[in-house]
């Protein structure tokens, strides 16, 4: 019987063979680089539009019993600004995700409090976005876990 490189064939389950015709698309560094820039993205958005309209941060503050509105909106720029800038620059990437996924975590327990809505359009919106945010914050956890496997490994290659 022929083995499958006598055969022509290339080995392995429908699964490898797509994985790699799909691999070098994909494991490059502007699509890593692109896919964390929009893991960021609405963290560097809301930032800017925060910075525009600082004013409408504090309202925005102030509507969710933050006080005093003022610092903490400052707070909440810089920390989004700041943790972005860390995850999409490789400078402890790790400890930017942990923390953008927690303070995600927070501001989802704050913000989205569907089930104390009464039934409707508005509840069923808020509960999308609530898990949706769980989904986002999820990712940054998993960011940081590959980024730490990789030091606890000791692997060589900078994917940054």
């Amino acid at each position: 019987m022929q083995n499958n490189k006598e055969m022509n064939v290339m080995p392995g389950t429908m699964e490898q063979r797509a994985a790699r015709v799909c691999a070098p698309f994909v494991i490059n560094h502007p699509v890593r680089w692109i896919a964390l820039l929009g893991l960021c993205a609405a963290y560097i958005q809301g930032s800017v539009m925060k910075l525009f309209d600082f004013n409408g941060a504090i309202a925005e503050m102030e509507h969710f019993g933050l006080t005093p509105a003022a610092p903490i909106a400052a707070a909440v720029i810089f920390f989004e600004l700041v943790c972005s800038a860390m995850v999409l620059s490789g400078f402890w990437r790790w400890i930017g995700a942990l923390a953008l996924a927690g303070f995600t975590l927070m501001a989802t327990f704050i913000a989205l409090r569907f089930w104390e809505m009464p039934p409707g359009m508005p509840r069923m919106m808020a509960t999308n976005s609530f898990f949706e945010h769980l989904g986002l914050a999820g990712a940054f956890v998993l960011v940081a876990w590959y980024d730490l496997y990789r030091w606890k490994n000791g692997a060589k290659e900078d994917l940054s």
